[in-house]
């Protein structure tokens, strides 16, 4: 069977502010011309990670690690995931724990090609679900976690150069995830208007299963990781001069194909 995911939208916060006109302390400045410039963006971009954790408020940046997201909306249909769901009030926590496994940038486009590895992500929230996943009708209003461990995440930047001042900036036009979990564990309360043995066996079952849960749930999570981390990138990179990362960036890109693949 098939299934089409309809949309996933992620409302974010931030404010306008004053770019960086002089290289902040985190940032650590790479040459793609140096032979060890993927080790050099590696160091540079956890860096980044860690700066970003507790936020940047001089830039508007909201922190990473709790991450505050006002409302997560999902519709998906037709196949043998059925979702439509809202999240409301949710708290990511995580991200701050971040290990930049690699990080690569195309000498001639300036994407980005990264791989990151989180141990545990915790997202908690409010919830309102219809759904149904491996074939069970999920209903319910109230309190949810899940916690996905031991998380590996590709990530695929689309980037275009613009001339802002005397500085080249990179757009970051678009993000394309791909992850494996080694675990994932879940609560869902008040399923079912909070029939306490339904609700118990469901969870329990789910949990039990979390494999193919997590399989069934995979595009969905996947595009809600994806506009997490575009959000965050765009709010930096308009912000970051990108002279300050890569120290001889030329604003000399070509054209180029969007038919972009995940490793």
């Amino acid at each position: 069977m098939q299934f089409k995911l309809l949309i996933v939208t992620i409302v974010l916060h931030y404010t306008s502010a004053e770019y960086f006109k002089t290289k902040p302390s985190f940032v650590k400045t790479c040459l793609k011309s140096d032979p060890e410039f993927d080790e050099c963006s590696r160091t540079a971009v956890q860096q980044l990670f860690d700066a970003l954790g507790p936020g940047l408020p001089e830039i508007g940046l909201a922190p990473l690690d709790p991450l505050k997201i006002p409302k997560i909306r999902i519709l998906q249909g037709d196949g043998p995931v059925n979702v439509n769901a809202a999240l409301d009030d949710v708290t990511v926590t995580g991200f701050g724990q971040t290990e930049v496994l690699m990080s690569q940038v195309d000498g001639k486009t300036y994407d980005f090609f990264t791989k990151l590895r989180l141990p545990k992500i915790r997202i908690e929230g409010t919830y309102d679900l219809k759904a149904k996943i491996l074939l069970i009708p999920l209903v319910g209003r109230g309190i949810c976690w899940f916690e996905p461990t031991n998380m590996t995440i590709d990530i695929v930047s689309d980037v275009k150069l613009y001339d802002k001042d005397e500085f080249v900036f990179f757009n970051v036009t678009a993000a394309h995830v791909k992850y494996t979990i080694g675990g994932l564990k879940l609560r869902m309360n008040n399923l079912f208007d909070g029939i306490d043995s339904l609700e118990e066996s469901t969870n329990a079952y789910l949990n039990e299963n979390w494999r193919p849960v997590s399989e069934s749930l995979r595009p969905i999570l996947s595009k809600t990781i994806e506009d997490i981390l575009l959000g965050f990138m765009q709010q930096l990179f308009h912000n970051l001069p990108g002279n300050f990362m890569i120290g001889d960036v030329k604003n000399n890109t070509p054209s180029k194909k969007t038919d972009k693949k995940v490793f």
